[in-house]
Formats: C-alpha cells, sequence, structure tokens
C-alpha cells in the first residue's frame, strides 16, 4: 500500500512517501480501504513533536478515516466486506468499567488512531472491528472525514460534557475551525443564540454562514467586552473552548453567573491562570472534554444525513501531497477542514 509517513519530528516534520506491505487483520480486527481522512491539530502536533506522549517513528498520521472494508479477522461479526464504515479515532478497549457504560472517551486504556498506531494517511488503514461506526448512505466519505473527529468532538462537547437549552447564549471560539465549525451549527441547531470569535473577515464570514448570530474579532484584545456587549453585559452560558493559554483565561469574562466553559484542546499554551475569587463567587464551572463515545459519533453522522450537520471543507488534497497539506493547516488560513483523499 502507499503510504505518507512521519519520519522525523519538526516544523515542519520530514514526510516520505513510502510503499508498504498491506496490513494483516488480528481476530478482532479489520482492513478498511481509505477513502478520505482529515487533516487535524492534533497531526501538527504529531509533526512537532509536541504531544506529551512518547512516539516511535516512523508513523503515518491520520485519525479521521472514512472508507470501505477489504478484510476482516476470524473473530469479527456483524460487518462486511465492502461496508461503508468510520472509524472511531480514540480507540477503546470495550471491556473497563468506562467502555461498558458507554463512555469509551474515558478507556483506561485508550489510545489514538495515527498517533499510538498508523493512520489514515494511507491506502489502508488497520483498526479494531469495535471502533467501526457505519456510515448513513447519504453521507460520502469525505464528508464523513471531516466530521469523524471534529465534529464528533463538538458533539461530545455540546450534548454530553454540558447540555445546551434554547436560548442559551453559547460562545464558540475560533468559529472557522474544524470543532468550532461543527459546534457552531449544532448549538445553532439545539435552539441556542450562537456568538463565534475569528480573527480574519473570511473567517468571520464562514461563522456567519454557518449560523452564528454574531462574530467578534478575535485579534482586538476587547474581544471580551465585545460578548458582554452583546448579551447586554449578562454574558454567555456555555462556552466551547479548544485554544488554551490566555484565551481560556479570557473566556471567564465572557461568562454569565452560573456558566460553563467546555475546553477539550491547548494549541496555544496548556498552562493557564485562575483568578479563584470570580470563578467561586459566580458559580463558575470549567469541564475538560476528551474524544467522544460511539454514541457521539453516531448522532454526528446521523445530523450529517438529515441535513442538519454539514462540513465545512477547505481544500482536498491527494496523498502525495501530504506536506502541503500540513503547511497549510500550519498558516492558520484554513476556513473549516483540510482532507487528504488517498
Amino acid at each position: 500500500m502507499n503510504a505518507a509517513q512521519l519520519a522525523a519530528h519538526g516544523i515542519p516534520g520530514q514526510f516520505r512517501l513510502v510503499v508498504l506491505p498491506d496490513p494483516e487483520p488480528g481476530p478482532d480486527e479489520v482492513v478498511v480501504q481509505v477513502r478520505a481522512c482529515g487533516l487535524n491539530r492534533l497531526d501538527l502536533w504529531l509533526e512537532e513533536g509536541a504531544l506529551p506522549i512518547r512516539v516511535q517513528l516512523p508513523k503515518i498520521p491520520g485519525s479521521e478515516i472514512s472508507g470501505e472494508i477489504i478484510t476482516a479477522g476470524a473473530n469479527v461479526s456483524g460487518w462486511r466486506t465492502g461496508d461503508r464504515v468510520a472509524i472511531q479515532s480514540n480507540l477503546f478497549c470495550g471491556s473497563c468499567e468506562f467502555c461498558l457504560a458507554g463512555e469509551e472517551s474515558l478507556c483506561l486504556k485508550g489510545e489514538l488512531l495515527g498517533i499510538h498506531q498508523d493512520g489514515g494517511f494511507a491506502d489502508k488503514v488497520l483498526a479494531p472491528a469495535r471502533s467501526l461506526v457505519g456510515l448513513p448512505e447519504s453521507v460520502d466519505f469525505k464528508t464523513s472525514a471531516a466530521l469523524t473527529l471534529a465534529g464528533s468532538t463538538a458533539m461530545h462537547m455540546l450534548t454530553n460534557r454540558a447540555q445546551v437549552q434554547p436560548g442559551h447564549w453559547v460562545l464558540v471560539i475560533a468559529g472557522a475551525s474544524g470543532v468550532g465549525s461543527a459546534a457552531i451549527q449544532i448549538a445553532q441547531q439545539l435552539g441556542a443564540h450562537v456568538i463565534a470569535t475569528a480573527s480574519t473577515e473570511a473567517k468571520r464570514e464562514l461563522a456567519l454562514r454557518l449560523g452564528a448570530a454574531h462574530v467578534v474579532h478575535s485579534s482586538d484584545p476587547s474581544w471580551p467586552a465585545q460578548v458582554r456587549k452583546i448579551t447586554d453585559k449578562r454574558g454567555v452560558d456555555l462556552i466551547i473552548e479548544h485554544v488554551g493559554g490566555a484565551i481560556l483565561e479570557q473566556a471567564f469574562d465572557c461568562l454569565a453567573r452560573g456558566g460553563i466553559i467546555v475546553t477539550c484542546g491547548a494549541t496555544a499554551g496548556r498552562d493557564v491562570r485562575l483568578n479563584l475569587w470570580p470563578f467561586f463567587v459566580k458559580q463558575h464551572r470549567l469541564v475538560g472534554s476528551y474524544g467522544r463515545s460511539r454514541a457521539d459519533l453516531t448522532k454526528t453522522l446521523d445530523w450529517a444525513a438529515n441535513g442538519r450537520l454539514k462540513a465545512a471543507i477547505d481544500a482536498i488534497f491527494p496523498l502525495h501531497e501530504t506536506p502541503a497539506a500540513f503547511a497549510r493547516l500550519r498558516d492558520r488560513s484554513v476556513l473549516g477542514k483540510i482532507v487528504i483523499a488517498p
């Protein structure tokens, strides 16, 4: 099979296009023909060597995979050759207390596809059968790849880690990102009034097209004051945050009393300061969110199938242009998602 391997960390990293033996499935595994694979911020952290886990190189990145089953192991049931599937990127054991409760994102033995094991920037990928979700007929492979990780992450944040009620004010940080573009749509569909942040006019226009009622310019240091002005000084009920660093610190200035910040990322920094006085006086909540459950991924694809959630795809690259795709994501001009189609 053809694959794009990361051979050495860096900014940019060293990639090489290689031909490798086809993977062979174990008893509980399947081999999937990759039709599309989304590019994620997680892939940039892998490229840079910035993940807080040890990764053995060379490695095939790519976590947001859709395709068709080619072969299945001896113990696999319920799936057939040719079935259209998405693969859950946070791999789970299926037997720990959290998996048995349907909370696979908390798996005690969890691993990441494209990080701990080779991912989808290749013709074929090996995956546990328990990580497969059937792809609805009306959802094409590229749409699935653009939503499988980022979209289901947003779904997990908005319907599992917090619950949006009609009439709530929801602030989505970086509304033109993969997570942000999905979060705007999900919150709006749930009846919320959505405010998004954006750093450029093009990103602002995308956020508005996706359903944001207001967009504030994150390049303006006064953006939290703008959010409070929009809400008549009340603040927002929920913030979907995935940037970290100073942005997370500023987000607390946007919260209404009793408000919640759900955070799932740390692109701008993992260390933040917290002023405890307003935190407990206003009874704020800071909630961590990681990955998704199978229920979240299934719901995301179902929403895509019935038109409630659309993939915001910026560009599609062939496999041999994987380094160029990484460069495009790195320069922060992407509107939505980049997809690689082997």
